[in-house]
């Protein structure tokens, strides 16, 4: 009897230490020295959000009810005792709403982002489902190696998917086909790394994930993001490796489909409908929602669509927007200067804050190595079920996963393969910062920017042998090269 008790007691207090950790690290980073009602050293807004967070992991069966008081909590005290907070401004922002719907760099407020999360998360559930029923995740096993290799290769298919379409939409597929080929018993380590496989996938690319599309539309070139995928690449290997041997374990793969099996190709016209609607219409108006919705319905002419998906997936999505809609609310107004240390430290941030605000939060600021912050706000988010929209898009087909202490005790190698990924990127190309629209590298504010240093020298026409013959880094006007001639000493 003690020691049943003991170890309950002590399953309890690792499960409120790892749910403390997470929840903290905003507070940490972003909670002392603003202004406002404080309690201690930190505003009272983190406190809220901190204990919400902590509420959803400590309460995996009722997430949404947590999610749905804490945020009419929060809104209820930025209302009534935050004189700067103005509701209407915050969702809309200051420019007439009409305008902002004909042009998208009018937009303002957070109501594109919400929408936008409100119809990928429904409009994808019904994707998810035509692909079921197409046929195809039953053909699959023909193609498949029947021993751990099979999971291997299916999360490597993941990876691909996600480099150009949603990272929702991989997620969802590759879960669909698991669902399918490993009879409906999926390791919850497994469900794990299809969610770190698709935000891998789309971490490298412009057209792969939010965050790099925001990046893109801020002047961040393509190729200043592309290397992410070099963490995300060995991340990929590392995982992977580990989630096909416990899902290998657990229920190996379908050795032959059925010969019956036949391929709806009306339902897999539909589903690419779907896919190349998002990719378009995110590229012309920062909306893929709009164009999944325009596919959904165009496809209902010729294909009946399984519309019952949507009430399943309406709670799910409820749950992340109440979360993203806190996010937003937490007066985040600067972050620690640009370095490797805050890229990798933003990474932990993000698989409990949403990742849009921060990466919003590093364009502002400027400055940042774009393909390391790429990897680290989009992959981060998996090491948790509700840090990625991906993550709490799969736990509606497996609801085992809003466990978090069960997340990330069986995920464990997703966050190691982060930490891996991300200091063989830095190993081997370093801290490089680029470009985008408000901020050149040249005038780099934070002290030892290497890039600032290199593109003066270069302007000067000098290398770093050249320092010798006169040229020193002022310590006092960071970035800034000064030159001196034996005359002037």
């Amino acid at each position: 009897m003690f020691s049943k008790l003991t170890s309950c007691l002590s399953k309890k207090a690792v499960k409120v230490f790892l749910t403390l950790f997470f929840s903290m690290v905003p507070l940490a980073v972003f909670g002392a020295g603003k202004e406002g009602i404080m309690i201690g050293p930190v505003r009272i807004e983190f406190i809220f959000f901190g204990l919400i967070l902590l509420g959803v992991a400590l309460f995996h069966k009722q997430t949404f009810r947590v999610a749905v008081i804490g945020l009419t909590v929060l809104m209820v005290f930025k209302l009534f005792f935050d004189p700067a907070f103005h509701l209407y401004e915050h969702f809309f922002g200051t420019t007439p709403f009409v305008e902002q719907i004909m042009d998208k760099e009018l937009r303002q407020g957070e109501w594109g982002i919400i929408l936008n999360l409100l119809g990928l998360l429904l409009g994808f559930a019904v994707l998810s489902k035509l692909f079921e029923e197409s046929g195809v995740p039953d053909k699959l096993p023909r193609y498949l190696p029947d021993d751990w290799k099979g999971p291997f290769l299916l999360l490597v298919f993941v990876f691909i998917l996600s480099s150009f379409l949603d990272n929702i939409a991989a997620a969802l597929i590759g879960g669909t086909i698991a669902l399918v080929v490993f009879r409906k018993r999926v390791h919850i380590g497994y469900i794990v790394a299809l969610v770190a496989a698709s935000n891998a996938g789309g971490s490298g690319s412009v057209v792969g994930d939010t965050t790099t599309t925001m990046m893109w539309i801020d002047g961040v070139s393509a190729f200043n993001v592309l290397h992410a995928y070099v963490a995300a690449g060995v991340a990929l290997l590392f995982f992977a490796w580990f989630a096909a041997r416990q899902q290998d374990r657990y229920q190996k793969i379908q050795m032959d489909p059925s010969p019956d099996v036949k391929v709806d190709w009306k339902k897999i016209i539909n589903v690419i409908m779907i896919l190349a609607g998002a990719i378009i219409s995110n590229i012309l108006y920062d909306m893929p929602a709009l164009g999944v919705w325009i596919a959904i319905v165009a496809g209902s002419l010729f294909n009946r669509v399984p519309w019952k998906e949507v009430p399943g997936a309406l709670k799910g999505t409820i749950f992340l927007l109440c979360l993203v809609t806190c996010a937003s609310l937490m007066p985040v107004e600067e972050l620690p200067d640009a370095s490797w240390l805050t890229a990798l430290s933003l990474g932990f941030l993000s698989a409990v804050f949403d990742n849009i605000p921060l990466t919003k939060l590093c364009l502002d600021q400027g400055h940042y190595d774009w393909g390391m912050l790429a990897f680290t706000v989009g992959f981060g988010g998996s090491m948790i079920w509700f840090g990625s929209s991906a993550g709490v898009a799969i736990t509606n087909k497996f609801p085992e996963g809003r466990n978090v202490v069960k997340w990330i005790k069986n995920g464990w190698h997703v966050a190691a393969s982060y930490v891996v990924g991300f200091f063989v990127l830095y190993l081997v190309m370093g801290w490089e910062p680029a470009d985008n629209k408000e901020h050149k590298v040249i005038n780099c504010p934070v002290p030892g920017c290497p890039m600032a240093q290199k593109k003066v020298r270069e302007e000067a026409g000098l290398n770093y042998t050249d320092i010798s013959k006169g040229f020193h880094y002022d310590s006092d006007t960071p970035g800034i090269l000064f030159v001196h001639t034996h005359e002037d000493n």
